[in-house]
């Protein structure tokens, strides 16, 4: 009877020791970092003087234009259909991407207020062992004869003896002799 083999099942057989080939995604792929910085730029411009300016500019130019140009070059008659749906596009992606930018920028606070309160820490640390280590020196201090303290108790004992008449067996300089 001939050898039979095992009935491999159609298709490609797994194997754990490769990595798996990677599957088409449906949606894009992006840098959110990248796209993070790009939504801060235009949340920055749009926050600025100069878009107001321009915006209100294009604004007066397209109503004059659509008032006042002959009717065949009218792209947007009077009641402005057209410019409210730019404007109210403009607004729609403007508000996600300055929440973004003000998100990233939580975050970014969130960061440095930590760093600050750790800093802070450190510090109360060091102001702390300082304030003990002070504390250690002056009662250290206390315990040290100073030049002050050694003058005045040689001063008490000259008095001593000039209340006692000299030091002992000084009497007078006949005895010295």
């Amino acid at each position: 009877m001939a050898h039979e083999r095992p009935v491999e099942p159609a298709g490609p057989r797994i194997r754990l020791d490769q990595p798996r080939v990677r599957r088409p995604k449906l949606l894009p792929e992006y840098d959110p970092e990248a796209f993070g910085r790009l939504s801060e730029r235009i949340a920055r411009f749009i926050g600025t003087g100069r878009f107001l300016v321009w915006m209100t500019a294009v604004i007066i130019v397209w109503v004059l234009w659509n008032v006042s140009a002959p009717g065949a070059l009218r792209f947007d008659e009077y009641p402005f259909i057209f410019l409210t749906l730019a404007l109210s596009l403009q607004a729609s992606y403007a508000a996600p991407l300055i929440l973004l930018a003000q998100n990233r920028q939580a975050d970014r606070d969130r960061v440095t207020q930590e760093q600050d309160r750790k800093q802070n820490e450190r510090s109360i640390a060091d102001t702390e062992y300082l304030t003990r280590e002070i504390a250690a020196l002056r009662m250290g201090l206390g315990e040290v004869a100073t030049r002050d303290w050694i003058r005045s108790e040689l001063a008490a004992l000259v008095r001593e003896l000039d209340e006692r008449g000299g030091p002992p067996g000084h009497g007078s300089d006949e005895a010295d002799r």
